[in-house]
């Protein structure tokens, strides 16, 4: 499998809710990052990332599907590679259903012959962060 296809699977993992193969797409290790949209700020190592995991397939939170919106771009390079873009996530809560668009980075080491995240960066952007709009001149 490729490192799209793995972080696409990732998803669709997350999607069932298949907490034993959700923990699997990560790299084995306690230097594993990863930086999470909210409320908590990052999460460090596979068993911290695993019982999260768990925490979050238990609770009322049932993600319904994940688009890539901008992307997936890949680099891959000998034992390491990643992917990103802009993900739409669909999200059911306690039967309110709405989505929500985030940037998504993945950095992907080869474990046992197969990818495995690394290193996930899922955040939102902030509307205008600087009070000037943006600075990008048309």
């Amino acid at each position: 499998m490729n490192p799209t296809n793995t972080v696409n699977q990732s998803f669709q993992n997350i999607v069932d809710k298949n907490i034993e193969a959700i923990c699997e797409g990560y790299h084995p290790s306690e230097a594993l990052y990863v930086i999470l949209e909210g409320p908590r700020l990052s999460n460090r190592g596979h068993s911290n990332i695993s019982k999260g995991w768990a925490d979050f397939c238990h609770s009322p939170i049932s993600l319904l599907s994940v688009d890539w919106t901008e992307g997936p771009f890949e680099e891959e390079v000998p034992g390491m590679a990643w992917v990103g873009g802009i993900i739409q996530l669909r999200v059911e809560v306690k039967e309110r259903i709405f989505e929500q668009t985030f940037r998504a980075t993945f950095v992907l080491t080869q474990h046992d012959g197969e990818w495995k995240i690394k290193h996930e960066h899922v955040s939102a952007a902030h509307e205008d962060p600087y009070g000037i709009g943006d600075w990008l001149k048309k």
